[in-house]
């Protein structure tokens, strides 16, 4: 299908066919972008965006192309790789995903910047670090003539977001293609993302082809939009056309897919699992060879978690909300003060060793399934593994039934225990972390950013299967996220953290249609659902 093309095309794909061995992955795409223009391709994973993206710069490793790719009435795809290296950064320059995989970690973020300039401008040293400074003064980070000198880790998400968006314009290309751009980064930080790209278009007059899951984003950001499903370009219109009336099945399903509110009623009489009074969590950190200074990373925390209920903890990247659910758990490697009772029984000064008969009854599902899963382990032995270690008791046969058991609830088959990781989904494998965390019967469960590396539909399933789970055990969970959307789709309670300290909390539909304090009204402001919840 094509996305029709607008007068005075810069880029113009026309029936890509993109083809890694005999596996098709983008099967006969078409589309344009008009110079200035800002078009969005949406679609799940593995839906061949990002593969559609590649081609333009010819960055597919071992793919075959048919088809054509035009630019500026050139055919890319009969260019030679030397002459790709003139194109890549000077007419064409691109923002990946997750920066700190794009910039190297031994050079300064200045002396990267500079490298693009000297090399596509040829200007000298000098020239280059005083056009740097102007570049990241340009794209918003603070003190840029001190940041140019600092390494990757040494910046935050936001900040190493905004260097790389500083090194695609150093060349200021005709066309900017932005490859997920804001998907690890805080709502606020989004915006502001956003914005920044929004006001540099429009300066620069530069077209920009972004690539996306977040239709949120999109419909804020996008002049008009293809849907991709499974290599297909299936949809396209302009932005407010398709958000309005769509045509395609499959884009009124990714439309729909927003988490719904499907939080159950918790009974009155419920009794509290968990519970916390003035808890404190510190780090030591070190000054120089001899000194060293505390850093509370949770301050002062008092909360309470009934049988069957949700408590979203919120915040933004550092504000501690991650080292307060360890802590909470006792995993934290934080030194922790205050109080920790879990079924009324204080656990805060507890050995590891006195603490092991409790771990069953609180388990974790962590925010990277992939990660989290051993990639050189089977099904069944990660899901076994909890029940080989606190029910040493069961014979090998029950252990199975029971494993098998665990996987029908999240629903997977038992065909699946042999099998590994990577031969799942990414949201089969978050069904595989929720069901080695299931398998032991838990009457807590915390939650860290499990859905934030999700598609929107895959999302709304898991969200789905943890309301049903916990309607039918009665289990209680701590659920940390930056999303709001979640948060509104889930809990009863929230808890809104800001430098380690608990700024508001309260119901949830209260604290978010209603928020006090000045921080949480910029969370919701920023939170591009936020019209959803008002």
């Amino acid at each position: 299908m094509s996305a029709g093309a607008p007068q005075q095309a810069l880029l113009e794909v026309r029936n890509l066919t993109v083809r890694f061995g005999d596996a098709v992955v983008v099967d006969d795409v078409s589309f344009s972008v008009a110079a200035g223009e800002k078009f969005a391709l949406v679609g799940e994973s593995g839906s061949g965006k990002t593969v559609s993206s590649l081609a333009v710069l010819q960055l597919n490793q071992d793919a075959r192309y048919e088809g054509s790719i035009l630019f500026d009435g050139v055919d890319i795809l009969q260019k030679t790789e030397r002459q790709m290296q003139q194109v890549r950064g000077n007419d064409v320059a691109m923002i990946f995903q997750e920066p700190m995989t794009a910039l190297n970690p031994l050079f300064t973020i200045g002396n990267q910047i500079a490298e693009v300039l000297m090399r596509h401008e040829g200007i000298n040293a000098r020239q280059a670090a005083r056009r740097t400074v102007e570049l990241l003064e340009k794209t918003g980070i603070p003190e840029p003539a001190r940041r140019a000198l600092s390494y990757p880790h040494e910046l935050s998400g936001g900040q190493r977001q905004r260097a790389m968006i500083a090194m695609a314009l150093a060349c200021k290309p005709k066309l900017l293609i932005a490859d997920e751009p804001t998907t690890a980064l805080d709502v606020t930080i989004q915006v502001q993302i956003l914005e920044l790209l929004n006001q540099l278009q429009r300066e620069e007059n530069m077209a920009v082809l972004i690539i996306s899951h977040d239709l949120s984003l999109v419909r804020h950001f996008a002049d008009r939009v293809g849907v991709m499903e499974k290599g297909k370009l299936v949809e396209a219109a302009p932005t407010a056309q398709l958000f309005a009336q769509p045509q395609e099945p499959y884009t009124r399903k990714l439309l729909q897919s927003r988490p719904q509110r499907n939080a159950a009623e918790v009974a009155a009489d419920a009794a509290v699992v968990l519970q916390a009074r003035q808890l404190r969590c510190t780090y030591q950190i070190k000054q120089g060879w001899f000194s060293k200074r505390q850093f509370h990373a949770v301050d002062g925390v008092d909360l309470q978690l009934r049988r069957g209920e949700t408590l979203g903890i919120v915040g933004e990247s550092g504000s501690g909300k991650s080292t307060l659910g360890m802590a909470l758990l006792r995993l934290s490697g934080a030194r922790v003060a205050g109080e920790i009772r879990f079924d009324g029984d204080a656990i805060t000064g507890r050995s590891s060793r006195d603490l092991r008969p409790m771990r069953s009854r609180m388990q974790v599902v962590f925010q990277d399934p992939f990660a989290s899963l051993s990639p050189r382990r089977t099904v069944e032995q990660i899901v076994g593994e909890g029940l080989a270690l606190h029910h040493p008791e069961l014979s090998p046969e029950q252990q199975r039934r029971t494993i098998v058991d665990a996987l029908a609830e999240v629903g997977l088959p038992a065909a699946s225990l042999e099998r590994y990781p990577h031969e799942f989904s990414g949201g089969q494998r978050q069904r595989i972390a929720i069901a080695r965390a299931l398998v032991l019967q838990p009457e807590l469960l915390l939650l860290d950013e499990p859905t934030s590396a999700l598609d929107v539909t895959v999302q709304q399933q898991v969200l789905q299967l943890l309301s049903e789970l916990q309607r039918r055990h009665g289990m209680a969970y701590v659920f940390i996220t930056h999303d709001l959307a979640v948060v509104h789709a889930m809990a009863h309670q929230v808890m809104v953290m800001k430098d380690g300290k608990v700024v508001e909390s309260g119901d949830a539909a209260s604290v978010l249609q209603r928020p006090q304090h000045d921080y949480t009204r910029r969370l919701v402001a920023a939170a591009s659902y936020a019209e959803d919840l008002h």
